[in-house]
């Protein structure tokens, strides 16, 4: 990745698939060995002597190009290179060969191997060394008469034990060693995920009541019963109360208000404190147990900013900008003022304190069993501090994730990927038409992106409510969940604002939600009929019995005659699994169109198959490579087939 600047990413278990043009001047032999171990250490020894390697045998593939594999098979990171060098005794064999085919007179050149094998036994040790030094002896024709027939020295010459001793002592002094390379092998959670998003605090049995931690324990089996795997909370930690913004985002507050779960810090405790009316400490650890024993695992935003209470404010002001008359300065983007929070000013004279200090704050988390973050804003902080700290943190606790909520330019956004963070939100939001989600996702499934980006693909947010959600109808909703579900192999929704298909806007133009829950406790009528709930689980049983919605890599878009639907699939390597996706994305009436399989591709062996459809349960037998598809948003606005 930029030329070994970065590391690449990969999964425990994954195959990792190395090549390299490799050649030298002249017409000898070249050997290309793949060298490779896993590193204990954040910095990895370039000196790190051959022994401490694993190697396998780089493969010519043709036209001086090489291939090796490797298998990662721990967490944590790897360093790999390639070795290879212009290997005598390889030339001197390969030509012998060729002289005695053609019977030419082979003392000389004999000799010429001996010497090659006497060499080599001076590297060796033990009994290599003295069958090498044995061979050498046979080979020159300084045995008895006996060993002189021609013949038999050339079959001592070419016997395949010699080659593997040769192998083993080859003269490397001369070899040539590409930079040391690096893979960050992270969870297969990192891989494939299906997250949900909620406040704790809108969770308690008592209308009007601040929810804890204990009422959300009660909440899980809802969560768990989705299918869902990662449940994310917004910050846990005291709210501020200077500035507090009120309901809607207003900048004054009424009585009762919660505030914004952003604005952190009190005089109750900052980062590393959880806000006293969701519980104490030990009942978020009780959560993350009782949420494993649901096979979910908690997710906690990260969102390094301060409310004016924090304490940091008061011991350590100097790690913040301050404004002309000594105060500090609070976030703004002009000409939105966030009087209710202060930035942390990375870049201050005591910034090395500063950014130990926010190391400590993941630690923390960890220690009380936290292991995947999500982390606020990551594209405002600087890059050299993200690359530092998120290998720190992976250093100690090699299974953490870290997703980047960055909606921000795309070069950014893939920069905060090659420096660490392990998923990224994604634009997927504001891409609806055929043309741009075809653009977009062929953009995000090709190498060398698709080493380092891991996309997660958000259906809404908090922050989050599209036009097409606003405007659209319950099909909307259901066009937007099948496309994140089954588009990227890591996918989240803001529940249950999804699921009870909330769509109202602040204002007109807005993305804001009105009445969000930002800033004010909600009351949830989770028994309505109309939930997607049921959806969302069909579709997180289909990602967990299908593999090839597991990863991204053989994404592939289908054409079909229609601008209004959208057919794509998904394959295992060997086609052993293959999911078929056809989408209406015209929320609002029927499209109906040919659509064009690729057989050969699906590896089906005649032009007839079947599909099953993994949200109805109905079976298809299809014929040939056309097929007919007709899909209308108020009955079926999406087919998700397996192709069997």
């Amino acid at each position: 990745m930029d030329g070994g600047r970065f590391p690449i990413k990969r999964i425990v278990g994954d195959e990792v698939i190395v090549e390299a043009d490799v050649f030298a001047d002249g017409h000898e032999e070249i050997v290309a060995l793949l060298q490779y171990r896993h590193i204990e250490s954040a910095q990895p020894d370039e000196n790190a002597q051959s022994g401490d390697w694993q190697e396998h045998s780089l493969q010519p593939q043709g036209n001086d190009h090489w291939r090796a594999t490797f298998r990662v098979d721990e967490l944590g990171r790897y360093c790999y290179r390639i070795v290879a060098w212009v290997d005598r005794f390889h030339t001197w064999r390969h030509d012998l060969e060729k002289r005695f085919n053609a019977g030419q007179n082979l003392d000389v050149d004999l000799q010429i191997g001996a010497q090659l094998i006497e060499a080599a036994a001076r590297r060796a040790t033990g009994g290599d060394a003295k069958r090498l030094q044995e061979v050498a002896s046979q080979i020159s024709g300084a045995k008895k008469a006996a060993s002189l027939d021609p013949a038999v020295r050339y079959a001592a010459a070419m016997d395949q034990a010699l080659l593997t001793l040769m192998d083993r002592y080859a003269d490397r002094s001369q070899a040539s060693i590409s930079p040391n390379l690096e893979i960050v092998v992270d969870d297969q959670r990192a891989a494939f995920s299906a997250w949900y998003e909620l406040f704790p605090r809108s969770y308690s049995p008592t209308p009007g009541k601040h929810g804890t931690f204990r009422d959300l324990i009660a909440h899980l089996p809802y969560v768990a019963a989705m299918g869902f795997d990662v449940l994310y909370l917004p910050p846990i930690h005291p709210v501020g109360k200077s500035f507090r913004k009120g309901k809607n985002n207003q900048e004054t507050c009424q009585p009762g208000d919660v505030g914004s779960a952003w604005a952190i810090g009190s005089a109750e405790g900052g980062h590393k404190a959880v806000h006293p009316e969701l519980g104490m400490l030990n009942d978020f650890k009780d959560l993350i147990t009782a949420a494993r024993q649901h096979k979910l695992e908690i997710a906690l935003d990260i969102a390094f900013q301060c409310s004016p209470d924090h304490p940091y404010a008061k011991e350590h002001p100097q790690w913040f900008r301050h404004r002309p008359d000594g105060t500090i300065q609070y976030a703004e983007n002009p000409p939105k003022k966030y009087q209710d929070i202060y930035p942390f000013d990375f870049e201050c004279d005591d910034w090395r304190a500063l950014w130990e200090e926010l190391k400590s704050v993941f630690l923390f988390w960890v220690e009380q069993g936290v292991r995947i973050f999500r982390v606020d804003n990551p594209h405002t902080k600087p890059f050299d501090f993200w690359q530092w700290c998120l290998k720190e943190v992976k250093q100690a606790q090699p299974d953490a994730i870290f997703l980047a909520e960055a909606f921000t330019r795309p070069k950014i956004m893939y920069r905060l990927a090659k420096l660490g963070f392990t998923q990224s939100y994604t634009y997927f939001t504001w891409r609806n038409t055929k043309q741009e989600l075809t653009e977009y996702f062929t953009e995000l499934s090709q190498p060398a992106l698709a080493d380092v980006f891991r996309p997660n693909l958000w259906t809404n947010t908090p922050d989050i409510l599209h036009a097409y959600l606003q405007q659209g109808s319950r099909a909307a909703f259901v066009v937007r969940a099948v496309l994140a579900a089954t588009l990227g192999a890591n996918w989240g929704v803001y529940g249950p604002a999804f699921e009870l298909l909330e769509g109202t806007p602040r204002e007109p133009g807005s993305e804001e939600y009105l009445n969000s829950e930002k800033y004010e406790l909600k009351r949830w009528d989770l028994k309505r009929p109309d939930s997607l709930k049921d959806l969302l689980a069909k579709l997180n049983g289909a990602r967990r019995e299908q593999p090839a919605l597991q990863r991204n890599e053989y994404l592939t878009f289908h054409a079909v005659d229609s601008d209004h639907l959208l057919a794509y699939s998904k394959q295992t390597a060997d086609a052993s699994n293959i999911v078929l996706v056809v989408v209406n994305l015209d929320p609002h009436a029927a499209h109906s169109g040919n659509l064009e399989l690729p057989l050969d591709q699906f590896r089906l062996g005649g032009s007839s198959f079947d599909v099953r459809d993994l949200l109805s349960g109905q079976k298809f037998s299809w014929q040939g490579a056309r097929a007919w598809i007709e899909l209308d948003p108020a009955t079926r606005p999406a087919h998700v087939f397996q192709v069997r």
